[in-house]
This record gives C-alpha cells, sequence and structure tokens, in this order.
C-alpha cells in the first residue's frame, strides 16, 4: 500500500474514530503498527493531526488524534487524488478484460 493510499486511510479512519489506537488503526487499514506509527508521525509533523492526551495516568496514557483544518483540506484533497488513482485502474482494468475476452473468443473460435 502506497503512503498516500496509507494517509488517505488515516485521514479517514482518524476522522471517523478519533479514539482508535494505532494497533487497531494498523489491524484496519492491513499494514504494520509501524507504517501507522511512522504515517501519524508525519501527518502530525506536517500538522494535519494534532494528539490530545485524554488520561494523564502515567501508567497508561489515552492518545486521541484529532484531524486539524489544514488535516481536513489534506483529507479533501487526498480523497480525490485517490480517487482519481482508483478511476484510471478500473479504466485500465476494463480495457484489459476487454482484450483477454478477445483473446479467449478468438481462441475458442472454430479454425477453418
Amino acid at each position: 500500500m502506497q503512503d498516500d493510499e496509507v494517509n488517505y486511510r488515516i485521514l479517514k479512519a482518524v476522522d471517523a474514530n478519533p479514539f482508535m489506537s494505532q494497533r487497531e488503526l494498523a489491524a484496519s487499514l492491513g499494514v504494520s503498527v509501524g507504517k501507522v506509527n511512522y504515517c501519524l508521525k508525519a501527518l502530525v509533523n506536517t500538522g494535519l493531526i494534532s494528539v490530545e492526551n485524554l488520561d494523564a495516568n502515567l501508567v497508561k496514557r489515552v492518545h486521541t488524534y484529532v484531524l486539524t483544518p489544514g488535516g481536513l483540506k489534506e483529507k479533501a484533497r487526498v480523497t480525490v487524488r485517490f480517487l482519481q488513482r482508483r478511476m484510471e485502474e478500473y479504466e485500465r482494468i476494463k480495457r484489459e478484460i476487454v482484450l483477454l475476452k478477445s483473446e479467449v473468443e478468438q481462441s475458442e473460435s472454430p479454425s477453418e
């Protein structure tokens, strides 16, 4: 999964549920916790996500990830890029299917 896609999915997941842990994010995205941690840090460093501590308990800290106003704008931009890439992929696959069907039809037709 490309970082742009991971970032899109993280921004979307955080927007939907700011209380998800990194482990839960990783499981829902199908990537490693390390990759989620790396991407979250990058999103925090660029100001797209803020981290808020909900529990000052030293034993277990509870964090919530919140999209900043810039994060909401970036989520919209990333969504458009992601959609464009998926549509291009869809069109490429459709063309490939047409070619494969043509090959199958040619191989099944009786030769004269």
